[in-house]
């Protein structure tokens, strides 16, 4: 399998300051876990180019966009509590958004199998309006947009281990996109119920499985076979997306469920299942804030796409959870009439 990384490594000038969970060191992190895994050599890396005005207006605000460009040009500073910018914040990115439509451009090029941003700021909190949670521009949403206005339907799986409020927001009167996402719930940002499921124009598109502390990958792993799965196969999405945060490994310093390295490993597989055909997969990296477990995650998430054997952790399970995706599953099931 060839896999094709985009990513801002070299040209991120989006500096959060010292202490800031979300920073450079992320990038490098992702990028030294495919050295690991032993599996960089085969890789195509492909630089980005910037998301265009047009990108980014299937998805934000023309009034938002300019906002947040004269405030990075102004000398930038807080967006919000989390979420901090500078001058160089802006062009930054645009290229992490620029990574998504590179990697897509790529696959339907047939230059690879699968797809890997590795970008950051991270996107999904941001939402067509607002700014938030780390978050500037939604790479994941202005990849699927693109997508979309090309007559295509796109899956979105967020496995980060908090709740993609802004693809949600954008997507939710979208029928051509189904957003399916597990997370840690009571947690930042407070949004992600089971009953959120689009709205009048998209029902049933959108798919929240909000796990409590201390869920393992076994509940994430049935969430995935059990509900992603069937609901899929009813979709029928040309492309599969995935907002691929580790910080539902138990390491990261900001949440609290238990993945391990193996975890992630065993969902990319069974995400990758869903795709129609190969070279329709694309992971963007989200949310982690361990460098170490970043490292490990990424490293086992790719080599097991690569059909490498790189397991650094066992697999987790026995944790609190499964309840909840039956809940998840019995609603859906309910909503659609069945499977």
């Amino acid at each position: 399998m060839t896999l094709v990384v985009s990513g801002v490594a070299g040209i991120d000038d989006h500096d959060t300051g010292t202490g800031h969970p979300e920073c450079q060191a992320r990038v490098d992190a992702a990028m030294a876990g495919l050295a690991d895994a032993g599996i960089d050599e085969g890789v195509v890396r492909l630089p980005p180019e910037p998301a265009t005005r047009d990108d980014l207006l299937r998805v934000h605000g023309a009034a938002y966009l300019d906002a947040l460009e004269r405030f990075c040009a102004a000398g930038g500073g807080d967006l919000d509590p989390d979420t901090p910018a500078v001058p160089g914040s802006w062009t930054t990115a645009l290229h992490a958004a620029g990574a998504g439509l590179t990697a897509v451009d790529a696959l339907r090029r047939g230059d690879g199998e699968v797809g890997f941003v590795v970008a950051r700021p991270p996107g999904h909190h941001a939402s067509a309006n607002r700014a938030m949670g780390f978050c500037l521009l939604n790479n994941v949403a202005v990849a699927a947009g693109a997508i979309v206005a090309n007559g295509e339907r796109a899956l979105i799986v967020d496995w980060d281990v908090h709740h993609g409020n802004g693809t949600q927001d954008i997507f939710w009167h979208n029928p051509s996109v189904l957003y399916f996402s597990t997370h840690q719930a009571p947690h930042y940002p407070g949004t992600g119920s089971m009953g959120e499921s689009g709205g009048p124009a998209a029902p049933g598109t959108t798919v929240n499985v909000p796990l409590p502390a201390g869920a393992t990958g076994d509940a994430l792993r049935r969430a995935i076979d059990e509900l992603a799965a069937p609901i899929s196969d009813q979709f029928r999405p040309d492309w599969v997306l995935v907002s691929a945060g580790f910080d539902a490994h138990r390491d990261d310093p900001l949440a609290d469920l238990m993945l391990t390295s193996a975890d992630f490993a065993d969902l990319a597989l069974r995400v990758a299942a869903l795709a129609p055909a190969t070279g329709r997969l694309v992971l963007f990296l989200e949310g982690g804030y361990d460098l170490d477990a970043v490292r490990r995650s990424v490293g086992a998430t790719l080599a097991a796409l690569e059909g490498a054997d790189y397991r650094p952790e066992p697999a987790s399970s026995g944790g609190p959870g499964p309840g909840v995706v039956d809940a998840c599953r019995r609603f859906h099931e309910q909503l659609r009439g069945g499977w």
